[in-house]
């Protein structure tokens, strides 16, 4: 069978002026000096989930040309950002419910971001939307399926809008390898509020993962236990694998700092570390150390380029937790 090359910079381009041109239409994001991108991209029983495939087996379609040219996601994210980036509905409730943290059983230059050596349960996620291909980063989070990839939620929904399709977690990518497997995902999960207005303050995601060769992606790669509803300003790690100039993408990065408001759109009620990493990392991990363990405790979701080197994550409060526990126990 013939491959076809994917119109990559013809969508970029497109993307991007449309960002331009909603930066300009008005909303929240008009009045900023910068155009939002994000990528680096409300509670309730519903139970919010999609087949992640459209083919039937979504490891062959992604094909090592096919990994290498997937197009960083911040451009999904930055429409919901210049949109405005939240709801009218669950206006209050970002920060509400107890302290919960729920552990994993498994055990100097200019820049901003640091060089890493691959990390068993962090990696690249893979997806589809419409007939292009994207790239974000997840990490494997603990859950009682052991089969859980956090993400950002614009890495697994358009936001509003349908699910995305061919779904792959590669754990531990370096340089066009995978050393533990292709993981499809079988089932994906979001916010309500993201799912449905494209929420910026709840864009996170969860995938569950099919077995490969029997067995679950925790057994064989680990996973990070996760914490909700926690104090703000936090000292953060966070990880992703930067795609967009100057980075390539096959590496894994990781960026440190203390949490800080977003003072360019407060609404989002996001906090930001100092980082310079670009589209592609938009789903990784926000690790918190606490002693022994690190927790996970957001994901990379926006930043603002021409603007600070900043990378902000939503408040992982109870509707993330909700989502969270449905794919958890899915």
């Amino acid at each position: 069978m013939t491959k076809k090359s994917l119109p990559i910079t013809g969508l970029l381009s497109l993307l991007t002026s449309a960002v331009l041109t909603l930066c300009a239409a008005g909303g929240a994001a008009a009045a900023t000096p910068y155009t939002a991108v994000s990528s680096f991209a409300a509670p309730g029983t519903q139970q919010l989930v999609s087949l992640a495939t459209t083919n039937t087996d979504p490891t062959g379609y992604w094909t090592p040309e096919r990994m290498q040219a997937a197009i960083p996601g911040d451009v999904l994210a930055g429409i919901a950002l210049a949109r405005g980036g939240t709801s009218s509905t669950a206006s209050g409730t970002v920060e509400t419910g107890p302290p919960v943290k729920i552990a994993s059983a498994k055990g100097s230059s200019a820049s901003l971001h640091q060089d890493e050596d691959p990390i068993d349960h962090v990696g690249k996620v893979f997806f589809t939307m419409g007939a292009f291909a994207y790239v974000c980063s997840g990490n494997v989070v603990v859950s009682d399926n052991d089969s859980t990839v956090a993400t950002a939620g614009h890495c697994v929904n358009e936001g509003p809008g349908a699910f995305v399709k061919n779904f792959v977690f590669v754990p531990a990518y370096l340089n066009g390898k995978a050393p533990y497997g292709i993981w499809p995902a079988k089932a994906l999960y979001t916010t309500p509020q993201w799912r449905t207005a494209g929420d910026i303050r709840y864009d996170t995601g969860f995938a569950v993962t099919a077995t490969v060769n029997g067995k679950h992606l925790a057994d064989v790669v680990g996973a990070s236990g996760v914490e909700f509803n926690q104090d703000r300003g936090l000292s953060y790690q966070a990880f992703g694998y930067p795609a967009a100039p100057p980075f390539d993408g096959q590496s894994l990065k990781s960026c440190s700092g203390d949490a800080t408001k977003d003072p360019i759109n407060p609404q989002f009620k996001a906090q930001g570390i100092p980082c310079d990493m670009t589209g592609g990392s938009s789903g990784g991990p926000w690790m918190v150390d606490s002693g022994r363990d690190s927790y996970q405790n957001s994901i990379t979701s926006y930043g603002y380029p021409g603007g600070p080197a900043v990378i902000y994550g939503p408040y992982w409060g109870s509707v993330i937790r909700d989502a969270y526990d449905l794919a958890s126990t899915s």
